[in-house]
């Protein structure tokens, strides 16, 4: 197959998976921050709203600078550490999903402008987003120091797969991937924060 042909395909390759992780799997991943590294590596791939916001570091950095991975990295390390010494947010769950699609939404905006002036928005989304998440997983850490420093090891190799991946993907992709990626971010949250009203 020439690699047009490839080119063509992935997007919808990428929707058909996008599409069995969100019918196959329960909305959000929380609650597994405990068992080890294997249970840690696997929760950013078996977790879908940790999945799709993963993605969205990886796009909103190849798309609009690599300075916010460290934004995403401080964000990670405050809200984990929040969670951890007992804070809390009202229907965090529900939260964490709708951060995802306002991430695609910020994403979408500054997409479609071709400027920066949604730069700080998408920063501030991207941030929250970030830290809500990784408050779930701090309220979450239980088990023994060994596994729970385990969980973590695997968490972070994992999930720095997923926005390497996706970072260096979308560097290379003509910026109609990055609209398809803010609107399926949008989509997918949306359907998220749904799940457990259905």
């Amino acid at each position: 197959m020439p690699p047009s042909s490839l080119r063509q395909l992935a997007p919808a390759a990428a929707a058909g998976l996008a599409l069995s992780l969100l019918s196959a799997l329960p909305a959000g991943g929380h609650g597994l921050a405990s068992g080890g590294l294997v249970a840690g590596a696997s929760h950013p791939l078996l977790g879908v709203d940790h999945l799709l916001l993963l993605v969205g570091v990886g796009g909103a950095a190849a798309l609009a600078g690599p300075s916010l991975l460290l934004v995403s990295l401080a964000a990670a390390v405050v809200g984990s550490l929040f969670g951890a010494f007992g804070g809390s947010l009202p229907a965090a769950e529900v939260l964490a999903a709708l951060t995802v699609s306002g991430l695609g939404l910020a994403l979408l905006a500054r997409q479609r402008s071709h400027q920066l002036d949604g730069q700080g928005v998408l920063t501030v989304v991207l941030a929250v987003g970030v830290a809500v998440h990784a408050m779930l997983h701090g309220q979450e850490a239980g088990g023994s120091a060994s596994e729970l420093l385990g969980w973590w090891i695997g968490a972070a190799l994992a999930s720095t797969a997923v926005v390497g991946t996706t970072f260096a993907v979308l560097r290379k992709s003509k910026p109609a991937w990055g609209l398809a990626l803010a609107a399926g971010l949008t989509l997918g949250g949306g359907l998220l924060a749904l799940a457990p009203l259905v």
